[in-house]
């Protein structure tokens, strides 16, 4: 099995939200890699990391920084594989982070999900691999079905809740 996918974080402390990215992927059976590479500690692995990515079969790239957040950008600069930014709350409720993602200079573009939003990252990466997989596009339309099956789950509860002018 061969990684189509490769989750990056800079570092292991970001991994209780890049965990949700992984989670995604596994439900609809994509294969992916884990790793901690530091645009500031390890520049040399990320370079190596990023351009030999094609040629290792990745097709998609998320990569969740803090703080200064560089590591989506410095991929994006060094691959012509999607990337797909995840800005972490390390400080300043994430904003700093989101900022240092979503602010890329014309021509390394990284398409950026919310402050701590993995999930759909991973939700991302697999729209992006069905456009050439029509077994994953019936994946993800099952996924689709099931959040509005649990939005109809949850008004048919409200309907239970008593409230004296409640109509």
């Amino acid at each position: 099995m061969e990684a189509k996918v490769s989750i990056i974080m800079g570092s292991t402390s970001d991994l209780s939200v890049m965990e949700e990215a992984a989670k995604v992927l596994n439900d609809l059976q994509i294969p992916f890699e884990l790793n901690a590479l530091s645009a500031h500690r390890t520049p040399e692995e990320v370079e190596k990391f990023a351009k030999s990515a094609s040629e290792r079969g990745l097709k998609v790239i998320i990569a969740g920084a803090g703080m200064a957040a560089h590591l989506p950008g410095v991929i994006a600069s060094m691959t012509n594989i999607p990337v797909i930014g995840v800005p972490i709350n390390a400080t300043l409720e994430g904003w700093d982070s989101l900022l240092s993602i979503v602010q890329m200079p014309p021509g390394i573009p990284v398409a950026t999900v919310g402050i701590n939003g993995a999930r759909n990252a991973g939700i991302l990466a697999a729209q992006m691999l069905a456009l050439s997989d029509k077994e994953l596009q019936a994946k993800l339309n099952k996924f689709k079905e099931s959040l509005k099956e649990k939005v109809k789950k949850a008004n048919k509860e409200l309907e239970d809740i008593k409230f004296d002018y409640k109509v």
